[in-house]
């Protein structure tokens, strides 16, 4: 399976559905007098561009190593992941500042045009289609092990969250009547903070990716078993692990008896490796300092 087609076929995928969800939405919104439905029909539009900027860096992060950049390039995909993310700030933000501006206008007096049953189909149309699109990247993300798709996922369900927002908003405006039509944009208020939160984690991760941080305790603990599983292994220490895009690095001293011919040694070092590619995958990168026992 090459990964970099397989990502492409997912984000196209992802991309098509954006482009019908972005028309429709833009049209129902603005036919159908719904500032919710505008509003998701620019979170839609924005769909459209982070699969640009996935496209984008899973090309460059797919470049083996070379001599500029001795780890290959896969920080390109945690790269991705941030922009992801910061987009979501800035729809999350602009959905909310557009739901804050009607709010303050109904409170004042002001009457908000009822949203009308296109609208409302969008809506539904929206949901369905983008938590399908979810459930299908988030799948091969995971398979793919590309944090750049999972990432461009949530995105996926967070058009899916908005909608169902939207739905509700819209629903209730048009069920209720003139009076209640304050309801289509506090629905977009409400998914503003939806959409952040997702964008937090996405954030979080890439961040973390980018500053280094070490992989979970969980994986470390792992890493140890693999490596004491080796009976004359001991005493594995100085750990150090990170993330460089979908594969792990690994920095491990070792213990090994120190009367032992150096071919042996070195034999034993080249099982722990790909004992331990076997477990994280062929890519992983691995340096393992061999020490001999004090015993």
């Amino acid at each position: 399976m090459n990964r970099e087609k397989e990502i492409y076929k997912v984000t196209l995928v992802g991309s098509a559905a954006n482009v019908v969800l972005t028309v429709f939405k833009f049209v129902a919104g603005i036919v159908g007098h719904s500032a919710a439905m505008t509003a998701d029909a620019v979170h839609s539009l924005s769909d459209l561009l982070t699969d640009a900027v996935v496209l984008l860096f899973v090309r460059i992060g797919a470049k083996p190593e070379d001599g500029g950049h001795d780890y290959g390039h896969g920080k390109y995909e945690t790269l991705a992941t941030t922009i992801v993310g910061l987009a979501l700030v800035a729809v999350a933000v602009g959905i909310g500042w557009k739901a804050v501006g009607s709010l303050l206008f109904w409170y004042e007096g002001g009457t908000l045009e009822a949203p009308g049953m296109l609208a409302l189909w969008a809506a539904l149309v929206s949901v369905a289609l983008k938590e399908g699109v979810y459930q299908y990247t988030v799948k091969r993300g995971r398979k793919l092990n590309s944090p750049a798709v999972e990432a461009n996922a949530w995105h996926h369900r967070s058009d899916a969250l908005s909608s169902l927002g939207t739905l509700l908003g819209i629903g209730g405006a048009i069920v209720l009547g003139d009076r209640w039509t304050v309801l289509d944009p506090l629905a977009g208020l409400i998914v503003s903070f939806f959409i952040l939160g997702v964008a937090w984690k996405l954030l979080k991760q890439g961040f973390d990716e980018l500053m280094e941080a070490s992989l979970p305790d969980e994986v470390e603990k792992e890493i140890r078993a693999v490596v004491t599983s080796f009976p004359d292994v001991r005493d594995p220490h100085h750990l150090r692990t990170r993330r460089i895009g979908s594969r792990y690095a690994i920095e491990l001293h070792i213990r090994m008896d120190g009367t032992l011919p150096l071919a042996v040694a070195h034999a034993r070092t080249c099982e722990i490796e790909r004992a331990l590619k076997a477990r994280f995958g062929e890519r992983t990168h691995i340096t393992l300092h061999v020490e001999p026992r004090k015993d």
